[in-house]
């Protein structure tokens, strides 16, 4: 048996996936995490990241550590600029979770489906009038690919002949919703200094 035979863990390809994207309930590495929490975190500590499973949403992802007051981390994983469209949709996919998870009505639904045409709604509804709003929603399939390829959202097949998307519940731990009004201001600021 070979030294690298012999530390390898049974929990070592998880931490490989954690490293990749996150892991969703039903991928092959998920038992592991779940049955391998503290040791999978044991080993993240070392170089900064915190192991976060959220067993009821179904999910598993790595945070960095912040390591002083100005949110700087180890630098791990870096950051990226995602642009000032995206980062509309995003708000807007994370204001949609919130409601639903806000509402009552029906407790068997425990995902959150969207088609392109109900995005474009709440994209019109929620910017303000002197937005350039035409443009935005023209160009709403590149957004909406770039939110795909950050993992927040997955197509989910069709309805009526348009794309339907399942919203990733990750976003919730992403976009918080401090960082959602703190948009909210300053997408208003913005808007107003046009």
């Amino acid at each position: 048996m070979s030294l690298l035979q012999e530390n390898v863990k049974p929990y070592s390809k998880a931490i490989v996936r954690l490293l990749k994207r996150t892991i969703n309930k039903g991928d092959t590495v998920w038992e592991d995490i779940l049955n391998y929490q503290n040791e999978i975190q044991a080993y993240l500590n070392k170089i900064g990241l915190e192991l976060i499973v959220k067993e009821n949403d179904g999910f598993a992802f790595l945070k960095q550590f912040e390591i002083d007051n100005e949110n700087n981390t180890i630098g791990i994983a870096s950051r990226r600029q995602m642009g000032f469209e995206t980062s509309i949709v995003l708000v807007i996919l994370r204001q949609i979770i919130e409601e639903f998870e806000s509402d009552p009505t029906d407790f068997a639904v425990t995902e959150k489906y969207i088609t392109e045409s109900e995005l474009k709604e709440q994209i019109a509804f929620f910017l303000p009038e002197k937005f350039n709003t035409v443009k935005f929603l023209n160009d709403l399939k590149k957004y909406i690919e770039n939110v795909e390829k950050l993992g927040y959202l997955k197509e989910a097949g069709t309805t009526l002949n348009e794309k339907k998307y399942k919203i990733h519940k990750i976003i919730k731990e992403k976009i918080t919703l401090d960082i959602l009004n703190e948009f909210k201001e300053n997408l208003k600021a913005y808007v107003e200094s046009i």
